[in-house]
């Protein structure tokens, strides 16, 4: 007699038929996690995501190919910087992080370093979280934890996250280190690359608070980042801490809406699939049937931009002009509808919104009509 099975079993057998016959789940990391938080509002790629499809593979066979990650040019860079940043075993990286978040600790002495080579993603996890369980319990020591493997639950499976460092502090408490090949120029960087890092770090601090959970007394995972980047326009170290509350809030908030992408499954038509092998048309249908909320952001985070951007555009949607455009027009969600409200032809004239459209066309109107005398003369 078959078991019944449970709400989580039926769940990620729905996904995995959304997935397709045969196709592998696409594991999740800190970047699509991160990304989620972003735009929390796109119920498109939590599904997708929480799903396991392959975005860059099924932008593809839309005919939408994605151009989103990094090129080999900034990866190779990154990855000297790095190592630079980590040489003498992470002597300079413990000074920062002293320096810009600890300054009542002792100064780092030579380090603890644990060796975390393991055999697969969970033997690595396993090794890391031994590790820090260890350096918990040497108080008095620095502890540095070069790319560490975690955990984090996310629609009952374990995603696995590999940050840049973790940081133990004399106290016991943990640090998240995130190093970036960005420059920081006169101690500050560009705002939307450094909120895409403390995006991508609260995942970090959400993974290691799982862990730390399990620990007894639990060690306090700060709420501070470590974010280094070179400094003005050499290869120099410097450093910022960076308060991810907010981004962590923001992410659980999401991680939270994912065990419910069930709910967003079963509005689906029946025999939803999300196949690249799929007639084009067939698939583009099983995309457009769920809901997404585009907006320019995402084309620096999402592998359907292209695809989401050219639907968008196609049906006017004011989401295409950022969502503080969006958030401005209220109940106005197409370009028609603004300029339709714009020239009093709709739109209640007690709503802000269309009041202010009426009084920008006004003094539009002025404006050119004086350009137009002025011409005449």
């Amino acid at each position: 007699m078959p078991l019944p099975r449970t709400r989580g079993t039926a769940l990620r057998h729905r996904l995995a038929e959304l997935r397709g016959p045969d196709v592998p789940a696409k594991a999740l990391d800190a970047r699509a996690l991160a990304a989620l938080a972003a735009n929390p509002g796109c119920k498109r790629r939590a599904l997708l995501d929480g799903a396991g499809v392959n975005k860059a593979a099924l932008a593809g066979a839309l005919g939408s190919p994605s151009a989103f990650g990094q090129s080999q040019f900034a990866l190779t860079r990154g990855n000297a910087f790095e190592a630079k940043v980590k040489a003498d075993g992470g002597a300079e990286l413990l000074r920062l992080v002293r320096e810009k978040l600890d300054r009542s600790a002792e100064p780092p002495a030579p380090a603890r370093v644990p060796e975390l080579t393991a055999t697969g993603p969970e033997g690595r996890t396993a090794r890391t979280a031994l590790a820090l369980r260890e350096a918990t319990e040497a108080l008095g020591e620095w502890t540095l934890l070069d790319h560490p493997m975690l955990a984090l639950d996310v629609a009952g499976s374990p995603a696995f996250l590999e940050p840049d460092a973790v940081v133990v502090h004399p106290d016991g408490s943990w640090t998240v280190v995130e190093i970036k090949s960005f420059p920081m120029l006169d101690g500050s960087a560009d705002p939307a690359k450094v909120g895409a890092a403390a995006r991508q770090a609260a995942v970090y601090v959400l993974a290691l608070e799982e862990l730390a959970a399990r620990l007894e007394p639990a060690p306090r995972v700060r709420p501070r980042i470590l974010l280094v980047c070179p400094k003005d326009f050499s290869n120099l170290p410097t450093a910022s801490a960076v308060d991810v509350r907010k981004q962590r809030a923001v992410t659980a908030r999401q991680l939270e809406r994912l065990t419910r992408i069930e709910d967003i499954a079963d509005a689906l038509p029946a025999g939803t699939c999300f196949s690249p092998e799929l007639p084009t048309a067939d698939l583009t249908a099983a995309v457009e049937s769920v809901p997404a909320t585009y907006a320019p952001e995402c084309l620096s985070a999402c592998e359907l931009a292209f695809h989401c951007r050219g639907r968008s555009l196609a049906s006017g949607a004011v989401t295409s002009l950022g969502r503080s455009v969006r958030a401005e027009l209220g109940g106005l969600t197409t370009v028609e509808d603004v300029l339709s409200a714009s020239r009093g032809e709709s739109g209640d004239p007690d709503d802000p919104a269309v009041a202010a459209l009426r009084r920008a066309a006004r003094l539009r109107a002025e404006a050119l009509g004086d350009q137009v005398v002025a011409a005449c003369r």
